[in-house]
């Protein structure tokens, strides 16, 4: 892997008919946003060859959302990330194994923000960019990271969502 892209979910329902947090789907602001997102990171050239979306319904509705803008990435869907710890997100997208160069991770927080602060401090960034990660990490936010041969990242970009006051 050379490049991480950590995705959280667009804006989610408040309630799902089951009464399940896992079930929760994506708010019609969560959609354009995920797409939006989608859109954004393909237009700066961030197209993941794989994508490994936590199956709960609002990771799995971002995805489609946004997978148009990938049409050459294959997803999987994983149970363990769901609500998955950041150490746990870390390990997962290293198993994409050798000959896949950009994963994505599509998951939920606090894991996915607490992932880009440890992956900012590691790859000595701006105290600044920290301070910004940690305060804020709304629906639909991606980090980038490139990683080295020795697994280490260096920060390539954090994009929020549009303002969408809908």
């Amino acid at each position: 892997m050379d490049r991480l892209i950590l995705f959280r979910h667009g804006k989610a329902e408040h309630h799902s008919q089951s009464g399940q947090d896992f079930d929760r789907g994506l708010t019609p602001r969560g959609e354009r946003e995920s797409r939006a997102m989608g859109e954004t990171l393909a237009e700066m050239g961030f197209s993941p060859d794989l994508a490994m979306v936590s199956t709960a319904a609002r990771t799995r509705a971002t995805w489609a959302a946004a997978s148009p803008a990938f049409p050459k990435a294959r997803a999987i869907f994983e149970d363990v990330l769901y609500h998955a710890e950041a150490g746990d997100v870390r390990r997962m997208a290293e198993t994409a194994g050798p000959d896949v160069k950009t994963v994505m991770m599509v998951g939920h927080n606090p894991g996915l923000q607490e992932l880009t602060v440890q992956m900012l401090r590691e790859g000595g960034a701006d105290a600044s960019l920290i301070s910004r990660a940690l305060n804020q990490f709304p629906t639909a936010t991606a980090a980038v990271f490139l990683i080295d041969a020795h697994g280490r990242p260096a920060f390539d970009g954090l994009f929020f969502p549009p303002r969408d006051p809908r």
